[in-house]
C-alpha cells in the first residue's frame, strides 16, 4: 500500500510519491506528469487528459473542463465563465452538473470519474494499490467544499489522509528540496494557474509554515494571455483573408489549442511558429512572433499579475521590503516576463523564484503535488484520529506575534530573541558576556524603521562636462526598541561571566522572560 499527494486544479491535475525524503512525480498512461483536468465523451467512451482536451475542437459540448471550483457550490454560486467553448454546467438538483449525451452527469460524478483515473495512473506507475493520498485545495475553499471533496475521493476509492492548502504545500516542497526550512523567511507564493491567481504571504519560524494573508483572483490567470495571442493571430488573420477566425466556435477552437502551444513555447525560445491547416473558411494559417511581441501583446495581464502580488502584501500588513523571497508556483509561472515583473517590485534583496531565474529549480508545476506527497509520507505514519487532532483550526491556525521580541545591547541597539511573525508557543535564547559584576537586561518590542543608504555612482571620466549618474538609494529594514516589555537585573555575576537570556511565549500568548549566570537566577514577566 501507498500513500499519494495530489494536486487537483482547474487546468491541470498531478501526482507525487515520496519515498525516504525523494519524491517523484507520476506520469499517467500518455507520459503526461500535468494531466489536464478534463473528461470527454463521444458515444460511450470516455476521454481523460490529453485526449479529452483534444475533444474540444471536435466535441466541446461534451467535453468537461474548469470544473474543479465548482465542487461544493450550489448551480447559483458560480461563474461559468470559463465553460464558454465546453460542456455547460446546467442544474442537477441544485447543484452544478453538465448533460452528456442528453443525460445529466452531476459535477461531483466528473469529479469521482477523473481522480479513479489520477488514481488508476498512479497504482500504474508504482505497482501497487493507493491507500492514502494528500489533496492540495485553495486556501478559500469553503468547509462544505472540502467536506464534498472527501466524499467524492471516496468514491473514486481514495482516502483522503489530509487536506492541505496547496501555497503550504508548494512552499514545504520548494525548502525541503533547498534544505532551508529551518532558516527564518518571510515569503509570498504566488500561484498563477491556467484561470484563477492565488497568493499568500507566509511566515517560516524554526520549521512552522504560518500563513499570514491569502489572495484570490478568479479572472487572472494563462488562459488571460493565451486570449491575447488569440486577438494578435486572429487580427493578422483576418487582415490577410478578410475572415474572422474568433467568429467560428471551431475555428475558435484550433486557434486557442495552437496558442497554448505557442505560449509555451515562447517560455523557453525566442521565436515560436505557429501552424493551422484549414482555420477557417479552407484558410490555412502559418506565421511566427517573437517573445518581445507577445509580452507587448500580453503587457496588461502581465501589470495585472505584478499588482495581484503587491496587493498581497498590503493586506498582510506588509512592505515589498520585508519580503525575503518570492515562489512563482503553477505553468504560467514558466514565463520569464512573469518573473521580470515581479522583480521589479521588490528590492534587490529578495529572492524570484522561478525557473527563468534559477534554471536548477523545481518544475512550478510540480511543487504543490510534491509538497502534498512529503505531507503524504508524514501522515502514514500517524492513524485517522491523530491525524484529525492535527488539523484543527486551533493547531493549524497558529497564533503568531506581530512585532518582534529582544533586548536592548549595551550600545543601544535591539539584538532580536524572537522574530516578527513567529508562531507560539515558542522559546527563544541567547548567550552573552557579562560586561560588569551587575547586568541590567531590559526586554522589548521592537519597531520596524526603514533605512536609506545612498550610494554614489561611479565616475567614469575625468570631463567636467560628463553626465552624472543619479546616486542609487538602497532601503533596508532593521528595528530599534520600541515599547518596554520587562527590566532585570542580575547581580554579582562577574564581569566576562556568561549569561544566558531567555523569551518564552506559552500557548496562551504570556511571555516570560529568565536570565542566569551559573546558579544566578532571574525571571519575569510581561
Amino acid at each position: 500500500m501507498a500513500s499519494i499527494g495530489i494536486a487537483f486544479g482547474n487546468s491541470t491535475s498531478s501526482i507525487a510519491i515520496a519515498n525516504d525524503g525523494k519524491v517523484d512525480v507520476i506520469a499517467n498512461p500518455d507520459g503526461d506528469r500535468f494531466i489536464a483536468s478534463s473528461l470527454s465523451y463521444v458515444g460511450d467512451d470516455e476521454y481523460h487528459g490529453a485526449q479529452a482536451q483534444a475533444q474540444l475542437v471536435r466535441n466541446p459540448n461534451s467535453t468537461v473542463v474548469n470544473f474543479r471550483d465548482f465542487i461544493g457550490l450550489s448551480f447559483d454560486k458560480i461563474d461559468p465563465t470559463y465553460s464558454q467553448n465546453s460542456a455547460h454546467p446546467i442544474e442537477v438538483n441544485g447543484k452544478v452538473g453538465y448533460s452528456i449525451n442528453d443525460k445529466p452527469i452531476s459535477v461531483d460524478e466528473i469529479a469521482a470519474r477523473h481522480l479513479k483515473q489520477i488514481k488508476a495512473a498512479a497504482e500504474d506507475y508504482i505497482g501497487q494499490k493507493v491507500e492514502g493520498a494528500v489533496i492540495a485545495v485553495p486556501t478559500n475553499f469553503t468547509d462544505a467544499q472540502k467536506a464534498d471533496l472527501k466524499k467524492i475521493a471516496a468514491e473514486a476509492g481514495i482516502n483522503v489522509l489530509q487536506l492541505i492548502n496547496e501555497p503550504t504545500a508548494a512552499l514545504l516542497s520548494h525548502l525541503v528540496a533547498k534544505n532551508t526550512l529551518n532558516e527564518d523567511k518571510l515569503f509570498v507564493v504566488a500561484d498563477f494557474g491556467g484561470i484563477r491567481s492565488d497568493a499568500a504571504v507566509i511566515a517560516v519560524r524554526g520549521g512552522i509554515l504560518t500563513v499570514l494573508a491569502t489572495a484570490h483572483d478568479y479572472d487572472l490567470g494563462g488562459d488571460k494571455l493565451d486570449d491575447a495571442l488569440v486577438e494578435f493571430f486572429s487580427k493578422e488573420f483576418q487582415k490577410k483573408y478578410k475572415v474572422d477566425p474568433t467568429s467560428n466556435a471551431r475555428s475558435l477552437a484550433k486557434l486557442k489549442s495552437a496558442c497554448v502551444i505557442t505560449k509555451k513555447t515562447l517560455s523557453n525560445v525566442q521565436t515560436s511558429t505557429i501552424s493551422i491547416d484549414s482555420l477557417a473558411e479552407g484558410y490555412d494559417f502559418h506565421s511566427t512572433i517573437n517573445r518581445l511581441r507577445f509580452e507587448v501583446s500580453g503587457r496588461a495581464v502581465f501589470t495585472r499579475m505584478s499588482s495581484f502580488v503587491e496587493s498581497v502584501v498590503a493586506k498582510a500588513g506588509l512592505e515589498t521590503l520585508d519580503i525575503d523571497e518570492v515562489l512563482l508556483v503553477g505553468g504560467t509561472s514558466n514565463i520569464p516576463k512573469v518573473a521580470a515583473n515581479i522583480a521589479a517590485v521588490f528590492p534587490e534583496t529578495t529572492v524570484v523564484n522561478a525557473p527563468s531565474v534559477d534554471s536548477k529549480l523545481t518544475n512550478p508545476n510540480e511543487l504543490i503535488c510534491r509538497g502534498a506527497a512529503l505531507q503524504a509520507s508524514i501522515d502514514a505514519g500517524f492513524d485517522a484520529e491523530e491525524i484529525e487532532e492535527s488539523t484543527q483550526p486551533v493547531v493549524t491556525n497558529t497564533q503568531h506575534i506581530a512585532k518582534p521580541i529582544g533586548i536592548k545591547t549595551g550600545d543601544g541597539e535591539f539584538l532580536t530573541l524572537i522574530s516578527r511573525e513567529t508562531a507560539y508557543p515558542i522559546r527563544k535564547s541567547v548567550t552573552l558576556e557579562a560586561g560588569a559584576d551587575d547586568v541590567f537586561i531590559e526586554f522589548y518590542e521592537g519597531e520596524r524603521k526603514v533605512k536609506e543608504t545612498v550610494i554614489e555612482a561611479e565616475k567614469f571620466s575625468d570631463d567636467e562636462d560628463s553626465e552624472e549618474e543619479e546616486p542609487e538609494i538602497v532601503k533596508t529594514v532593521h528595528y530599534v526598541p520600541g515599547q518596554l516589555l520587562a527590566e532585570m537585573a542580575l547581580r554579582g555575576v562577574g564581569k566576562g561571566s556568561s549569561v544566558e537570556v531567555i523569551a518564552n511565549i506559552t500557548k496562551d500568548g504570556k511571555l516570560q522572560f529568565i536570565a542566569r549566570s551559573g546558579e544566578k537566577v532571574v525571571k519575569g514577566e510581561a
